[in-house]
This record gives C-alpha cells, sequence and structure tokens, in this order.
C-alpha cells in the first residue's frame, strides 16, 4: 500500500473545515515594521498598504505615536514594544511604568487595537546580567499598570526570545532550555502561564541553513519536497526547519511545566539579497520561504506536536531597513518597496488567488569562509531558479516525469498532502485509491496541489520532479481537477 507519513490523515479529516475557516480569517499572519531607516512612506500609507493584504497584525519595535494613530480604526492588532532602555526605569520605578503606559497606550486605545506590549527585544541571550535580571520586573510593572488602568485583561504583556534560549533544538523533542537562563526563563514562563500572555521565540530556518549547508538542507528549510528529517525519539518525520524550530521550543516549554503556553513566533524570514560571502540569499528563496511558510499556515495542519491550528507568526519584515548596520542581508528582509509595492509576491494581496507557492531552487554547494554576522555562513551562489516554461493558457494537469523513483514519488506525495489538499479520495474507499500505487496516488496529490496553489508554473516543479501534460489523467470515477491558465 501506498502511505501517507505521520500526520496526513488529520489533513484529510479537517480539510473541509479549514478551507472554511481560512477563508474568513487568517489572523495568524503578522508582520514586523522596523524603522532603522530614511526611506519609509508615511505612516497613512502603511496602514493603507497592510490593510490591502490579509495581514491582520502588526509588530512595532517601538511605540511610535504617529503609526499607531494611523492604524486606528483599522482592526489590524498591534504589537507596541518598550526598549532595552527602558527596563531598568520599568523595573524599578512602578509610577515610570505607568507613566509609559499613559503616554503610549492610553491615548491610542482602544481605537488603535493594541493587543502586546513587548518589554525589550531577545534580552535573555543579551549577555547583559543586569538588564537580564531586571527583565522580569520590568514585565510585572507593565502588567500592574495596565491593571491599574483597567487595560490588564485586554492587552498582554510579554517579551521576545531569539532560539539561542535552547541549548538543544534537535531532535524537536528533544528541545531543552540553556541550563544557565531556566532559572529566569522559569519566572518569565510563571508570569506567562499566570496573565494568559505567549511565549514568543524568533526562529530563522535562513541562519540555521547558513551554518548547516548539508545536502537537502535548502529544501528542508524552504517548505520544498525532501527527503525529511526523523525525530529518533518519537520517529516523527519533518519535512520543513520551521516545524522543527516551533516544536524544539514546545518540547522546551513542556518539559519546565508549561504545556499551556502558548507560542507565538516574533519574527522570521528570508532576505533577498546579500553579500557576496553570504549563502542563501536571494529572490527565489526569499519568495519560497515567506510563500510557502504562508501557505503552510493557511492550512491549518499546524506542527506535528502542535497539530490543527497555526502558530501566530510575524513575518520579518514589512520593509527594508536601509540604516542597518551588518551585513547586507540585515537591510534586504523587505517583503515591501517604499514605493508600496511588492519585492516579490507571496498572495498577501486580499485581491490575489490563492498564493503560489514558488519554484525550487538549485541547492548550491558552499564552501567555508570566515564568520559572518549574526551566524557563521559558508559563502555559496546564489541558488539559481528553474526557468518556468510558459504559462498555458489551456486546461492543464500537473503529473509526475517519467522514471522517478518511489522514494520521490512518496517524498512528493507527503509533501502535496502535507500542505492542506484533500488526499481523501486517494485513501481507501476513495474514487481515486486503486490503483493502490505510490505512483498513482502522488500524481493525483501533486495534480491537486498544483490546482490548489495558483496553476502557475512553478506550482508543478517538485523539485523538478513534475511537469504540465494536456492529457486528462483522469480515469473511471477517479476526475483529476482542471483548470484553464
Amino acid at each position: 500500500m501506498a502511505t501517507l507519513r505521520f500526520a496526513t490523515a488529520f489533513v484529510f479529516l479537517l480539510s473541509l473545515l479549514r478551507a472554511i475557516k481560512v477563508s474568513k480569517c487568517q489572523s495568524f499572519i503578522g508582520i514586523n515594521y522596523g524603522q532603522v531607516a530614511d526611506n519609509l512612506p508615511s505612516p497613512s500609507e502603511t496602514a493603507k498598504l497592510l490593510q490591502s493584504t490579509s495581514i491582520e497584525k502588526v509588530r512595532l519595535y517601538g511605540a511610535d505615536p504617529a503609526m499607531i494613530k494611523a492604524l486606528a480604526n483599522t482592526g489590524i492588532g498591534i504589537m507596541i514594544g518598550a526598549a532595552d532602555g527602558d527596563i531598568p526605569a520599568l523595573a524599578s520605578d512602578p509610577n515610570f511604568a505607568k507613566s509609559w503606559i499613559n503616554s503610549n497606550v492610553i491615548p491610542f486605545y482602544p481605537a488603535s487595537k493594541i493587543i502586546l506590549i513587548n518589554v525589550g527585544n531577545e534580552v535573555m541571550t543579551s549577555n547583559d546580567q543586569n538588564l537580564m535580571n531586571q527583565l522580569l520586573p520590568a514585565v510585572q510593572n507593565v502588567q500592574n499598570a495596565l491593571n491599574e488602568a483597567s487595560l490588564g485583561g485586554k492587552i498582554k504583556v510579554s517579551t521576545v526570545h531569539s532560539m539561542a534560549v535552547l541549548r538543544q533544538s534537535e531532535p524537536p523533542s528533544a528541545g531543552m532550555f540553556h541550563p544557565n537562563l531556566v532559572q529566569m526563563l522559569k519566572g518569565l514562563l510563571s508570569f506567562n502561564n499566570a496573565t494568559g500572555s505567549p511565549f514568543e521565540i524568533n526562529p530563522y530556518p535562513y541562519f540555521a541553513y547558513g551554518s548547516d549547508p548539508r545536502p537537502d538542507t535548502l529544501n528542508y528549510c524552504l517548505f520544498q519536497p525532501n527527503p525529511g528529517r526523523v525525530d529518533s525519539n518519537t520517529n516523527i518525520k519533518y519535512t520543513n526547519m520551521f516545524d522543527a524550530q516551533v516544536d524544539a521550543v514546545r518540547s522546551a516549554l513542556n518539559a519546565m511545566g508549561f504545556k499551556d503556553v502558548e507560542i507565538v513566533v516574533a519574527e522570521t524570514g528570508w532576505p533577498y539579497k546579500g553579500d557576496s560571502n553570504e549563502v542563501g540569499p536571494s529572490i527565489e528563496n526569499a519568495k519560497a520561504y515567506n510563500g510557502n511558510l504562508i501557505a503552510h499556515l493557511r492550512s491549518m495542519v499546524g506542527t506535528p506536536l502542535m497539530p490543527g491550528k497555526s502558530v501566530d507568526t510575524y513575518l520579518f519584515a514589512l520593509y527594508d531597513e536601509d540604516l542597518k548596520p551588518g551585513a547586507g542581508s540585515e537591510r534586504a528582509f523587505g517583503i515591501f518597496k517604499p514605493d508600496l509595492t511588492a519585492t516579490y509576491d507571496i498572495g498577501l494581496s486580499k485581491s490575489s488567488q490563492a498564493p503560489s507557492m514558488p519554484k525550487t531552487p538549485v541547492t548550491p554547494a558552499p564552501t567555508p569562509v570566515s564568520p559572518a554576522s549574526p551566524t557563521p555562513t559558508p559563502v555559496s551562489p546564489s541558488p539559481k531558479p528553474v526557468s518556468p516554461s510558459p504559462k498555458p493558457n489551456k486546461a492543464s494537469w500537473c503529473v509526475p516525469k517519467v522514471g522517478l523513483s518511489a522514494a520521490q514519488l512518496q517524498t512528493n506525495l507527503d509533501y502535496a498532502c502535507g500542505h492542506g489538499i484533500d488526499c481523501s479520495p486517494i485513501q481507501p474507499g476513495g474514487a481515486c485509491f486503486d490503483p493502490n500505487t505510490v505512483a498513482s496516488h502522488a500524481a493525483y496529490a501533486m495534480n491537486l496541489l498544483y490546482q490548489t496553489a495558483g496553476r502557475n508554473p512553478w506550482n508543478c516543479d517538485f523539485s523538478q520532479t513534475a511537469t504540465l501534460s494536456s492529457n486528462n489523467p483522469s480515469y473511471n470515477n477517479c476526475v483529476y481537477p482542471a483548470g484553464s491558465s
């Protein structure tokens, strides 16, 4: 029997329910709005841009009053931030915390939908012991100030962490926090648990790829077909690094007894260009990562340890920040340009069709060089995109190329059914179950994903193992969906 990997059966049972739910609400998609730049659009223009997309939340790193005001009456949820430099005063002086709330929240709420206040950014891995020790008192004083303003149940308070808070992240089931941080994290997590605020984390498969350029790692990072990686403790096969990183955090939280604390991905993204000695930045890879991440979130598949729901995820970033120091990639994460056009299209516009999943890039062969900030990365040419054939204007179907191995067909089958399509027709009793072969089942699933993902040539790429055909592969009562492109 052609088998589907772990958790895809769950996808089949809930696919229709998810489709209905996702069509009405995509509140799990947010975006980061950094302002270390001198060429940003006006706050009002940015607010209008956000309203034209399916983005329902935005994270500000500070509390820019002009931006908060511009978002009034838009319904867009807003994260605001208290700077690291404010932490000592927030921790030592409750009146400073009250003043901060009175200045940055009260004048704007509830017209501006402030949903969360972040106190500091990646403080726990800053190596500033004094600041780390003051973080919890600062968070508590901000919460107390909200309570006194009768906003305690309406606006949450938390802080954002880098993945470096984990000592171990592989396999995901063995995720654990760094022993030196456990006591401080326990206090913060107790606060999260008591107030219902989330544990916020910044997973970046981009940086992990730079330090781990093994074969198939790029496709693993970009949600593209790949052999996957099996968790030796649970026998769960992970087919993308995002899920693996998030589940490692889930395991670390569970190990400390905080199973009910929600995870929010405060930042994740991929740069579209970088310096010559940086591995991975390219338009193709950025579009693939962000586009496929959005498709993954919209599928409502969830992660293996948190199935059936999507983690709130804030993409990085809305615009480039041209004044940021460091490697060239640090100034090239923007999904939109200052002229409000898209750097690349990942289906965020409300007027666009279903997001198209970008074509698979060619994995480069890296060679080591000296470290580059923020993660040591080997040098490599940017992956070259596969040139798509012209998009047909008649009915077409996506089918596997001739001569594929059973392993490759199974990988494509797992990938397609893991992206939220309805694979029940190829389950026992389904109209397309017979012939019960991996080739037949993969062909049906690959075509269905192509038809639902946008019917672009790159939706029928599957690491260059598929092709478009004008011959209808339907047979008997098994109907392969089709549409004119």
